[in-house]
């Protein structure tokens, strides 16, 4: 991933805050000698204390066998994307169509060693974790080796720990625009209000505070 200057986190609290609330990744494992890579979408509880990443999948994914092999992997999430139209771009004082569209956007990529949770005990503990980031207002059982409710699914899943290695962040939000253009994409993603354009304009704000 191509990380320009002005696109790079300010920090790591930068990037771990925002991995804190886009918590759906897609995880990248390098697939045997003939056959493609694998890419599993998958929700993650990313534990910054541990440097480490908690996710589970089931036990009949294919994915198992090259990452046993191979287990370095990339956890790759990307989102808040916006498109941003040629217009919006354009140079101060040049014409509206000599503007070059874009996209603007959030990704964190994280490179890692991947461990394999097998031991059910740990399984249920890794489950527990997991639900304590997704559900902390509760409202469910918690897992425990062979005890009701989940014990007797544990079989069914494999835990993955994934010990993180490297990070690379970055948040597109054309910083490196005259400050014209900024205001003009500012004040255009306020107009249309899309999906993602109020989470765009604050990534554009806030970088722009510092």
């Amino acid at each position: 991933m191509l990380i320009h200057p002005w696109d790079a986190a300010h920090d790591d609290g930068e990037w771990q805050r925002w991995l804190a609330v886009h918590d759906f990744g897609q995880l990248a494992v390098n697939g045997l000698p003939g056959e493609p890579p694998h890419v599993q979408p998958t929700h993650f509880a990313y534990d910054p204390s541990r440097g480490e990443v908690l996710m589970h999948l089931a036990r009949p994914n294919p994915l198992w066998p090259a990452l046993l092999a191979s287990p370095g992997v990339t956890l790759s999430v990307v989102d808040d994307y916006v498109y941003v139209p040629g217009p919006w771009q354009a140079p101060p004082g040049a014409p509206p169509e000599h503007g070059t569209p874009t996209s603007l956007y959030a990704a964190v990529q994280l490179h890692c060693t991947a461990h394999v949770v097998d031991d059910p005990a740990d399984k249920a503990e890794l489950l527990n974790r997991q639900l304590g980031h997704f559900q902390p207002e509760g409202g469910s059982a918690r897992a425990a080796a062979g005890e009701a409710p989940y014990g007797r699914l544990l079989s069914g899943i494999r835990g993955l720990r994934l010990e993180v290695n490297d990070v690379r962040a970055k948040f597109k939000y054309a910083l490196h625009k005259p400050a014209e253009v900024q205001d003009r994409i500012a004040a255009e993603l306020t107009v249309r209000g899309g999906p993602r354009d109020a989470a765009a304009l604050e990534h554009q704000a806030r970088r722009r505070r510092g």
